[in-house]
């Protein structure tokens, strides 16, 4: 989202004393406010009428950043003007609907507080109300405490160039940040309200509508032909439960990065059954976007900022230890390569005994070779236990070509120590 500039903020005084009159009974009375179409309506006029604007990604909240922006001025007629454009060009846009009501109300009478409306009224839309309410303040203190320029969240210590993009989530910001990895950085390229789980985020077992947190791969792109309205233009599902979390006994399936239905522009924070939903535009955006099984998903909160570089010894101490598992890989070294890997190891129904017979063999037909890794990628998660997820290729001496690796390893007692390995894709 970039249609405006997120360095010149203004004060919020103004916001904080408008009613919500108007809008309360729109959406109490479930008029057209909760009906409208998503697609914006062509005016019924001569073919010289100045048509809606394209839905694309970011534009409608950009545009209502701005509306926030004249009113904090005290230029409330034309921030009017904008509300009208920006309902008819997104009917559906609850938010807007609010605001435009909102300005509509300070024309006729003076609004004394936030929701200077009859009792009765409030109480029986107060709901929707505070979803509303919400999803503005969310809004809005995305915009005025933006990431640092050229920073990521901590948890991305490596991204390969093979992660061509990457996608962290901060549920408790209600913000999906879309980053594209170059060779010369990485750097965000937009940055979209979301909405998470009814019940919040920390998924433990199915059906408890909650959002899980952690890192996460998008393993499919969805026909949107074959899904119901409710997920909107698209989904990406991501592998939820991952290895952490079935060590952990997390149940539960399905979840996605979906869209939103065709009545509703976006959805309240709060308001999926586990899934990540976006504006159908800023969806369409991420799906022609993002690839496949490369792209990593980071859903967290309250992120910690840095720049690259200052994970670059992080980065280094770890890809020593990973080069040094590597050089282990060879035939009478089974015994230091064994010592990487912890005592609760597990893969695919294989404890460490079991794997470990299945590995000396694998040694044994290394022979002298050595063993090359490329493409490192390495993505930390930090709660009860400290969690690196490590992807690369493994490709032998004289070979070309090779396998995709993905490795779970925590710290015990200070030490790196392997609890899961894989081949993927």
């Amino acid at each position: 989202m970039k249609a405006f500039d997120r360095t010149s903020w203004w004060p919020m005084r103004s916001l904080h004393c408008w009613g919500f009159a108007w809008a309360t009974a729109a959406l109490l009375l479930g008029n057209a406010s909760l009906s409208w179409s998503a697609t914006p309506k062509t005016p019924k006029t001569t073919p010289s009428a100045k048509q809606p604007t394209r839905q694309s990604d970011g534009q409608a909240e950009a545009r209502l950043i701005d509306i926030y922006r004249l009113i904090g001025g005290g230029r409330t007629r034309d921030a009017l003007k904008k509300a009208e454009q920006l309902v008819a060009d997104y009917p559906h846009f609850q938010l807007a609907q609010l605001v435009l009501g909102d300005l509509l109300s300070t024309r006729s009478r003076p609004i004394q507080n936030v929701g200077d409306v009859p009792v009765e009224l409030a109480q029986a839309g107060s709901q929707n109300l505070q979803a509303l309410r919400a999803e503005s303040q969310l809004r809005i203190a995305a915009i005025k405490e933006p990431p640092p320029i050229d920073s990521i969240p901590s948890q991305f210590v490596a991204l390969s160039r093979r992660n061509k993009h990457a996608i962290a989530v901060d549920t408790a910001k209600a913000r999906l940040y879309l980053f594209e990895n170059t060779t010369t950085g990485t750097r965000l390229l937009a940055d979209y309200y979301i909405s998470v789980g009814k019940a919040g985020v920390g998924k433990n077992v199915e059906g408890d509508q909650r959002t899980p947190l952690g890192v996460y791969f998008i393993t499919s792109n969805l026909d949107p032909k074959s899904l119901k309205d409710l997920y909107g233009s698209g989904a990406l599902p991501v592998n939820y439960p991952n290895v952490l979390d079935l060590r952990r006994g997390k149940t539960g399936s399905g979840i996605w990065l979906h869209g939103t239905p065709s009545t509703q522009f976006t959805r309240a924070p709060q308001a999926t059954d586990g899934c990540v939903a976006v504006a159908n535009p800023d969806l369409t955006r991420i799906i022609a976007t993002v690839e496949i099984r490369t792209t990593p998903v980071l859903i967290g909160k309250d992120f910690q900022w840095v720049r690259s570089t200052n994970v670059s010894s992080e980065r280094q101490a770890f890809s020593d230890t990973l080069q040094t598992w590597a050089r282990a890989k060879k035939p009478g070294q089974e015994s230091t390569l064994l010592k990487f890997y912890a005592s609760d190891f597990s893969a695919e129904g294989r404890d460490l005994g079991q794997f470990s017979a299945g590995l000396r063999a694998e040694v044994a037909k290394l022979g002298n070779r050595a063993v090359q890794l490329n493409d490192v990628s390495l993505i930390r998660w930090i709660d009860e236990a400290d969690t690196m997820v490590a992807t690369f290729g493994e490709v032998l001496e004289g070979e070309k070509t090779g396998r995709t690796v993905r490795q779970y390893w925590q710290r015990r007692n200070n030490a790196w120590k392997i609890i899961y390995e894989g081949a993927i894709g």
